[in-house]
């Protein structure tokens, strides 16, 4: 997928970031006292550059380290942070008014930023006011000529051949952002990291595996069901649950989703059901009788996210996965009682 043009052989030396700077992703305690969230030591990149990366629209050249880096994908600033790099600017999902969850925030520290409104269809000339050496555009919903205007500013990292738009897995996302940063190893470290705390989290409950599932978010006329394809379905799949039959059944392929009407609500039926809304005082059980006659809601097996929650399992970034097992798995955990 990549290629280094080396002009010396040189390995990535590792340097520690501040551990203040993990305030923002809630820290659990794993076997022997081990921190569970990645430990984000930054990364140097001697000798790397040029780096030439395959993607969906061709190739592109990180002729050296960049130092002025947009994160035009709505989650792309999170994998840039934990690398040790601070964007120029940023976009991110609307419920964040400066596209960044808790877990990320920290990060930044004083350096200012700007907030990009929309990775779809962005402002070029704000973008190219910013004059950055690195558009990455990973997570982000581009055309043909999107990435062409895109490119003509600075050199742009689109998502990777054969990946679908804002489907590109969070160690693949990782893994691509930082060999266009220079920094290979240290996004290889942090995906491992994070697959660790996710085979530590199924290791202390046994009770989430083969159990059914489903992430939610309400719509005018019923449910959006997250599938495995999307990241919020990627979060419960990644602890051993499974979606429930009967929405797995509507999956055509075409979608990251799948609806669900009011009259149909029986399918979401399973021993989990997550409820995300733009509403942090929505409670699904009020929405009607249909719900409340569920096993999984006489079961009181339904939790109602809250925004930072419902945020960190849409990210589904090396930042806000711990931050999710920590505030969400408890609650998993006291629902399948």
């Amino acid at each position: 997928m990549f290629r280094m043009h080396r002009r010396a052989t040189s390995a990535i030396v590792l340097s520690s970031v501040a551990c203040a700077l993990l305030v923002a992703c809630a820290t659990q305690q794993g076997d022997g006292g081990s921190s569970s969230v990645p430990s984000y030591e930054g990364g140097g990149e001697d000798d790397v550059f040029p780096v030439t990366l395959e993607h969906a629209f061709g190739e592109v050249t990180i002729e050296e380290s960049p130092e002025r880096v947009v994160a035009l994908g709505a989650t792309d600033a999170d994998v840039i942070l934990a690398l040790g790099v601070v964007p120029v600017a940023n976009s991110g999902y609307t419920f964040y008014e400066d596209g960044l969850g808790p877990w990320a925030r920290d990060l930044v520290g004083d350096e200012e930023r700007v907030r990009i409104e929309s990775e779809a269809g962005p402002s070029f000339e704000q973008l190219a006011a910013l004059e950055p050496d690195l558009i990455v555009a990973v997570s982000a919903g581009l055309g043909d000529d999107d990435y062409e205007r895109l490119a003509q500013i600075a050199p742009t990292l689109a998502r990777p051949a054969g990946t679908a738009d804002y489907q590109v897995s969070r160690a693949e996302a990782t893994d691509f952002i930082a060999a266009a940063m220079g920094r290979p190893e240290q996004g290889r470290q942090l995906s491992e990291e994070v697959d660790a705390l996710l085979a530590r989290t199924i290791e202390e409950h046994p009770e989430f595996t083969g159990r059914t599932g489903t992430v939610v978010l309400p719509s005018d006329d019923g449910y959006y069901a997250f599938l495995p394809g999307d990241a919020r379905g990627q979060f419960l799949e990644s602890l051993g649950f499974e979606l429930p039959e009967a929405v797995a059944e509507l999956d055509d392929g075409e979608s990251f989703f799948v609806d669900i009407s009011a009259e149909q609500v029986d399918r979401l039926d399973g021993d989990l059901l997550i409820s995300l809304s733009d509403d942090p005082e929505h409670d699904i059980t009020e929405d009607g009788e249909l719900i409340t006659r569920l096993d999984v809601a006489r079961n009181n097996a339904i939790i109602n996210a809250t925004m930072d929650q419902r945020g960190a399992i849409s990210y589904n970034t090396v930042l806000s996965i711990p931050y999710a097992i920590e505030e969400l798995v408890p609650q998993m955990a006291a629902a399948l009682e």
